[in-house]
């Protein structure tokens, strides 16, 4: 594209043709005030602050939407323009409630900053007093409309970034105002309290609301989020050592740009509940001979953990104790934990939270590419030829994904969703297949033979970069397509249509956990990639396979090797060369046997194998199924350390608790599912006597082994990149990617040769009805909930908001049940039942049931069976049999 040549304020400057005035402006350093441009919205000119005039014909024009052209002369201050900007200004504050010393907006108001710029006290105009009732109906955001300056942002955010339209322009002139449908209340629209409008108003028109503080904060820092796996950019806000606010960063290459979710907005509430754990805890005894934890030095605690360690090590030997990393916890934090656990234990016993969230299938991906599926940026969905989501419900596990997904939608993408239940995407889908639940697999299988039978396959890119094609097509022959259409509960007419749709297409898949806690997720995987191979859409990009990990650090924790069967940097430790490789290291030899994963962790401590668990940052009494079970197996356990920053279920059972620091009260990295480093500093301190993980970890590393402590997090991210190739670029600010080393040829290294090999065809059998538990659930996320929801649990805004943990129904099973909303029911399965009250439904099939997770101390996991996801065995963790009785 030509550039544009033109002056403004006597400074020549050039630009792309196509861009406004005032971001050549922006881009050229001259300021121009404005209050309704934003530069991830597209341009409104309601406010008409950012007038320039063209000194050739003197006429003045919004900077924001009048386009550069060649050769123009503009001024941006001139008597007249002032004069203009001023009127505007002062008009504005005559309509504006004089309360600017009470307002939560404080210093941060943007229409207070241009009347200062502009010199304008008082208005000398009479007062116009435009009185809108507050509404604080609901825990998460207020709003006094009184100060509305209609600048817009609040509604485009919510149509052009979030993609929902709860609000909009209502009414005409002096009343008019953004309001939801018939005038209610955000509570009672389809807003999702995301916090984007908050964010976006200039003005105190809207805030959040908060019983814990009231003004603007005394500082602000930037962070990471620490909730899921998107890892946003937070502008974090704190007073008198407590964070008070949170806000997107609007950093131009963050992930989240301007947007955030009710999590990352709202639920960091958390930070300051009283449940955080404040110093270090062991058990004394009371006078009456019975023990209670009580606090104790951090040379005590940290001398306990390290001769207790040290002791079952000697007695049981280093199999006798394991580690759980964690997911939510930095790079840094991990890479030394699973280092303690190989090189100062002698165990590959160590694992993390991504267990529970399927990370065996991003191993598997990872052995049949190369690792060439990273990094997988979101912002290429943009250029996508089709995006299939599958067994994915963004709009709540990963609500900035569902905005990626819908803008792409909106611009003429083709989204096929393929999910039992009708999702928040299915309104902006091409195609919506609802099929049965786990039987992805045979349908995927059919697409690939269908696309076969007419030969809409990429021959040249399978030629090049694929292997085992001949077979593949051989197997896809014998598919019973019969049986396919009664498993998936689809007409072959609608897996015709969806073929169609991804003739001659790269497409972009989107796997969330519908896949990866799934009975067939295995040979689903294989089926996808099948499917990829075939369409040639690897190593493009805005193609390829995205899967939606859950944590915020799930990657990461895998990077840094906190998985049984894999050393840092995602080397098998089966393969000897990687063995001698992280051997010479670290000056040890490695046992070439994968260690116990999280699920057979629990097996061991009920056999007796298992005698010592140090737990950093992870809940299994929460977060695995059958909790009693898990109880009774850390029960009988000899000596278990839990090191986290909130007083839950599992302290209940610890021998030594060590208090670490939340994300915004340390430094450290985290891997988003993106594939991108992002670096954070402490906002904060950690409360009383908490310390950050990787600065405990450091201690109890130098009472374990000879060598000194490191002492410092650069020295930990020193050695990670002197010995992960992959993290070579992680720095102490900077974004930076993952540079996987794929030697699979498709993925453009010069010296990577290997193909892909297709995956064998796999069919599932036909299972009977099981008429004693006919309904199958569905287990899954709501957006006011993450994982199992420990921290979300204790966000007083999430638990001051009741319109979540409803179970939904289909109004056929209702009506046969005698059931209307709010009835309560037992769920019952072969494992275990809980209660819940009901929704009925007409987003779910019939003999299908929805169950919201993380509510109710994630009870839902009672329903399911505690089996090794890993395992061919395993039923899944996504559905269960159930039956439903009224209580």
């Amino acid at each position: 594209m030509d550039n544009i040549v033109l002056t403004i304020d006597n400074k020549k400057i050039s630009c792309p043709a196509g861009t406004s005035i005032l971001q050549a402006a922006i881009q050229n350093d001259i300021k121009i005030p404005h209050l309704c441009y934003h530069p991830d919205l597209k341009p409104f000119g309601a406010c008409r602050l950012c007038l320039v005039e063209d000194e050739q014909s003197g006429r003045l024009m919004a900077s924001c939407v009048t386009p550069v052209a060649a050769d123009m002369t503009l001024l941006t201050d001139t008597a007249r323009i002032l004069s203009h900007r001023r009127n505007i200004v002062r008009l504005m504050i005559a309509e504006h409630p004089e309360s600017c010393i009470v307002c939560s907006k404080g210093n941060r108001c943007h229409l207070r900053w241009a009347a200062a710029q502009m010199g304008i006290g008082e208005t000398d105009l009479y007062s116009m007093p435009n009185y809108k009732p507050l509404e604080q109906a609901n825990p998460f955001i207020i709003r006094d409309l009184s100060k509305c300056i209609l600048c817009g942002k609040c509604i485009r955010a919510d149509h052009e970034l979030v993609v929902v339209g709860a609000i909009d322009y209502n009414l005409r002139g002096f009343e008019s105002r953004p309001a939801t449908v018939h005038e209610q209340g955000l509570e009672r629209s389809n807003c999702t309290f995301c916090g984007t409008c908050v964010s976006m108003c200039p003005t105190g028109a809207l805030s959040a609301k908060s019983s814990q503080y009231v003004g603007s904060p005394a500082t602000e820092s930037f962070s990471i989020c620490g909730f899921c796996g998107v890892g946003c950019s937070l502008a974090m806000g704190q007073s008198t050592g407590k964070v008070i606010d949170v806000n997107p960063a609007h950093l131009a290459n963050s992930v989240n740009k301007a947007t955030l979710c009710v999590r990352g907005h709202f639920a960091h509430d958390f930070l300051n509940s009283p449940r955080r754990l404040i110093a270090p805890m062991m058990p004394k005894e009371k006078e009456d001979e019975t023990t209670e934890m009580a606090p104790v030095s951090w040379d005590e605690a940290l001398d306990q953990v390290a001769n207790r360690l040290r002791q079952i090590k000697e007695e049981s030997g280093p199999q006798s104790v394991a580690f759980l990393g964690s997911s939510k916890c930095s790079n840094e934090e991990n890479y030394l934990i699973q280092k303690i656990a190989r090189v100062l234990i002698g165990t590959n016993n160590v694992d993390n939270g991504g267990y529970v969230s399927g990370q065996f299938l991003s191993t598997i991906l990872d052995q049949k590419t190369g690792g060439g599926c990273r990094p997988a940026p979101f912002g290429d969905l943009a250029t996508a030829d089709i995006i299939v989501v599958l067994g994915a419900d963004p709009n709540h596990s990963l609500p900035v994904v569902s905005y990626y997904l819908k803008r792409a939608a909106k611009n003429g993408v083709p989204l096929v969703v393929i999910d039992p239940r009708k999702t928040d995407l299915v309104s902006f889908a091409s195609l919506w297949l609802p099929i049965k639940p786990q039987s992805d697999l045979e349908l995927i299988n059919a697409l690939a033979a269908l696309l076969h039978e007419t030969n809409d396959y990429d021959s040249e890119f399978i030629d090049r970069y694929a292997e085992g094609f001949s077979l593949f097509t051989y197997a896809l022959s014998s598919l019973d397509t019969e049986k396919v259409c009664r498993m998936t509960g689809l007409q072959m007419q609608q897996m015709k249509t969806m073929a169609a749709l991804l003739k001659e297409k790269r497409i972009a898949f989107v796997i969330g956990h519908g896949i990866l806690q799934q009975r067939y997720g295995v040979h689903t995987l294989g089926a996808i990639l099948n499917l990829s191979l075939m369409s040639g859409s690897l190593g493009k990009p805005g193609a390829g396979i995205y899967i939606l990990a859950r944590e915020n650090n799930q990657n990461g924790a895998m990077d840094m090797g906190t998985i049984p069967d894999l050393l840092p940097g995602r080397m098998p430790i089966a393969e000897d060369s990687n063995r001698k490789t992280w051997e010479k290291n670290w000056g040890i030899k490695i046992s070439p046997d994968p260690g116990l994963n999280m699920g057979r962790v629990i097996e061991a401590a009920e056999s007796g194998q298992i005698k010592a668990l140090y737990i950093m940052g992870e809940n299994p009494l929460r977060s695995l199924p059958q909790p009693q079970r898990v109880k009774a197996a850390l029960e009988n356990l000899e000596f278990v350390v839990v090191q986290d920053i909130l007083d839950s279920e599992i302290v209940n059972l610890a021998d030594v608790v060590l208090p670490g620091a939340a994300t915004s009260e340390k430094g450290g990295s985290f891997t988003n599912l993106e594939g991108r480093i992002q670096s954070f500093a402490p906002v904060v301190t950690p409360p009383g006597k908490a310390k950050p993980d990787w600065e405990i970890l450091d201690l109890l590393a130098a009472r374990l082994g000879t060598s000194a402590a490191y002492g410092s997090l650069e020295k930990i991210r020193d050695e990670i990149r002197r010995l992960v190739p992959a993290y070579a670029d992680l720095n102490g600010s900077a974004t930076a990617w993952v540079k996987p080393s794929s030697p699979m040829a498709v993925f453009g290294a010069s010296d990577a040769h290997e193909m892909i090999s297709f995956s064998p065809v796999v069919s599932t059998a036909d299972e009977p009805a099981d008429r004693d538990y006919p309904i199958t659930a569905i287990l899954g996320s709501l957006r006011y909930h993450l994982g199992s929801g420990t921290r979300t649990s204790v966000s007083q805004r999430i638990q001051d908001f009741d319109h979540v943990g409803n179970a939904a129904i289909s109004k056929t099973d209702a009506e046969e049940l005698k059931l209307k909303d709010g009835d309560t029911v037992k769920i019952k399965t072969r494992w275990g039942e809980i209660k819940r009250k009901v929704d009925c439904s007409n987003r779910i099939a019939a003999g299908q049931l929805f169950v919201p997770l993380a509510v109710n101390a994630n009870d839902a996991m009672n329903l399911i069976d505690l089996t090794d996801l890993s395992e061919p065995s395993s039923t899944g963790w996504k559905t269960c049999a159930v039956k439903i009785t009224k209580a």
